[in-house]
């Protein structure tokens, strides 16, 4: 096995994301280790090393040439992630320094030296007990930062990003307000499509859904007065257009349910950006003035104030 394949091993067994185990990775780890091609893993050494240093022996060791103005890259992907693992350290210079170094720490170096030996599973457990991995840091971190809902009594999570947190407030916000006792049947996740889908309650109601359609953000359904809300959430693109209306026309031909269609926006500035697109009918809500509701209907609610 080659080295650089060596090196690859060690970042995956000491639980590196799949981006840190890219070549570029691998040839820093093998510089910073100053491991050539025929250097056992035993006489791995860990001088403290510029990334410039990393470029000049990946060319003269490997024969592979990174450009001089890739060392970003290389800072970014690889001499960060490094030390958010534990696996090197710097000499605590200011960055912009000249005189900026990093290196392998020493306990990263006792367990390399032991690589393809006999005693490099336990040293490697004995690692990993001291140690988070990056994978499971990084997932940790990701789970932190989900945002935790409750859709029809049930606890959800979606991942984080405006357009979820706008689908948050319809949730939390929108329905109570102008959809009370509203159940939702659909709500999709930027990471998983259909989060909520009761497909049993959209077929009883008439919804001819395949795959290719393209479902709006949120459905809701109030059974009382039998109308279903249709929502787009939307923070860049999306809103209730007449080609959307008409698309989800065709989706719901055999929908008797009174319809409501809405698009909600963060905010006025996002529905300025958007309000030539509109289509008449519609309904549009604010999330940050959550207790009114913009009618674009004509003559629907024409008539004098009491």
């Amino acid at each position: 096995m080659s080295k650089i394949d060596d090196a690859r091993k060690i970042l995956i067994a000491l639980g590196m994301p799949v981006r840190q185990q890219a070549d570029l990775c691998c040839y820093s780890l093998l510089a910073m280790l100053n491991v050539g091609p025929d250097t056992a893993w035993s006489d791995a050494t860990n001088e403290w090393i510029r990334i410039h240093d990393i470029l000049q022996f990946t060319k003269a060791s490997y024969d592979v040439t990174y450009a001089e103005n890739s060392r970003e890259t290389f800072r970014k992907q690889a001499m960060h992630q490094f030390r958010n693992a534990a696996l090197t350290e710097d000499n605590g210079m200011a960055t912009n320094s000249p005189n900026y170094r990093y290196r392998i720490t020493e306990e990263t170096l006792d367990l390399i030296h032991c690589f393809n030996t006999a005693e490099w599973n336990a040293k490697l457990e004995q690692f990993k007990s001291n140690h988070e991995s990056l994978i499971d840091m990084y997932s940790s971190k990701k789970q932190m930062e989900k945002m935790f809902v409750k859709i029809n009594g049930a606890d959800f999570t979606f991942s984080p990003g405006a357009h979820n947190e706008l689908q948050k407030a319809i949730i939390e916000e929108f329905a109570p307000r102008f959809a009370p006792n509203s159940e939702c049947l659909y709500v999709g996740d930027t990471t998983e499509k259909d989060l909520v889908k009761n497909i049993e309650k959209l077929a009883s109601l008439g919804f001819e859904i395949t795959l290719h359609d393209k479902m709006p953000d949120v459905v809701l359904y109030r059974e009382d007065v039998d109308w279903i809300y249709f929502i787009e959430s939307v923070t860049s693109v999306g809103p209730m257009s007449p080609k959307r209306i008409l698309e989800i026309e065709e989706m719901t031909a055999n929908v008797k349910s009174g319809k409501i269609y809405v698009t909600a926006f963060p905010d006025v500035k996002t529905f300025k950006k958007f309000a030539e697109e509109l289509a008449w009918e519609t309904e549009v809500w604010l999330s940050d003035m959550p207790d009114h509701m913009i009618h674009l209907n004509g003559d629907k609610f024409m008539g004098p104030r009491k």
